[in-house]
């Protein structure tokens, strides 16, 4: 599998580690100098968008009460987010309702993560800020108003940042830390996650793959078998990178779970 190099391997000799502008912002090439300028992560963006969209049209279009293998794969899928992650955390009723959300957030999430290992495309739809952040703003919305349809919107803030059993002066001290920690820090942490692990995972395979080509075709006489070091390391972080495109849904989708779970309950 040959994954981007365009600052891994670049022209003239010696060899050029990726970096953060060259493989996270590249040039547009359409509508540049306007607010729509489209660039290749974009494109990518489209593409895994475009393709969890035809998976599960096909899926829907062509159901049989009897499913065959495709049908069959998709509902195992589709049962892993519904029984693993919502009727587990949030229990029958409550993972019901939040099962559509959890759907979306987890194969969202996927698809764009899984975009990193596929030829052609080699790169995360969401190792750039944008999507993690927009995932988290779902997640965000998603957990308010679990709180507020469950508490009403006075028991929730209450149950937020006035939890009972503490002494009254110390809300004092406990309210901004539960602010914080409830309103600020879970977004940022549920971006920051998702995309420093993508980021990371993407230069990783830069870096290998473009290490290769250097060592194969540029590099000088017993330095060349290295190459086939680089290569292996490649190929294991490939595989690498696939369980983590999926453990980073897992884990993003069980987080708004247990943050769905936390808003519904008083303290």
């Amino acid at each position: 599998m040959a994954v981007g190099v365009t600052s891994a391997a670049g022209e003239g000799e010696g060899f050029h580690a990726p970096t953060l502008q060259g493989e996270f912002f590249p040039g547009a090439f359409l509508f540049e100098g306007t607010p729509f300028e489209f660039n290749r992560i974009m494109l990518v963006r489209v593409v895994a968008t475009l393709l969890i969209v035809t998976v599960f049209w096909l899926a829907a279009r062509r159901a049989r009460l009897v499913p065959g293998r495709f049908q069959g794969a998709i509902e195992m899928a589709l049962d892993f987010v519904r029984v693993n992650i919502a009727e587990e955390v949030l229990g029958k009723e409550s993972g019901r309702r939040a099962t559509a959300l959890l759907t979306v957030i987890f194969f969202g999430v996927f698809a764009m993560n899984i975009t990193g290992v596929i030829p052609l495309l080699n790169i995360a739809g969401s190792s750039v800020i944008g999507v993690p952040l927009v995932f988290a703003v779902i997640a965000y919305v998603g957990f308010i108003v679990a709180g507020v349809r469950s508490q009403g919107a006075g028991g929730f803030l209450k149950s937020s940042l006035f939890p009972p059993g503490v002494p009254k002066f110390l809300y004092v001290i406990l309210t901004p830390i539960e602010f914080l920690s409830t309103f600020i820090l879970r977004p940022i942490t549920l971006t920051i996650r998702l995309l420093a692990n993508m980021l990371v995972g993407h230069l990783l395979l830069v870096l290998c793959f473009g290490a290769t080509h250097f060592l194969f075709f540029e590099a000088a006489g017993g330095l060349k078998i290295l190459g086939s070091v680089t290569l292996a390391a490649g190929f294991a972080f490939t595989i690498f990178e696939i369980f983590i495109a999926a453990l980073q849904a897992f884990i993003f989708t069980l987080l708004t779970a247990v943050y769905i779970q936390l808003s519904e309950e008083a303290h």
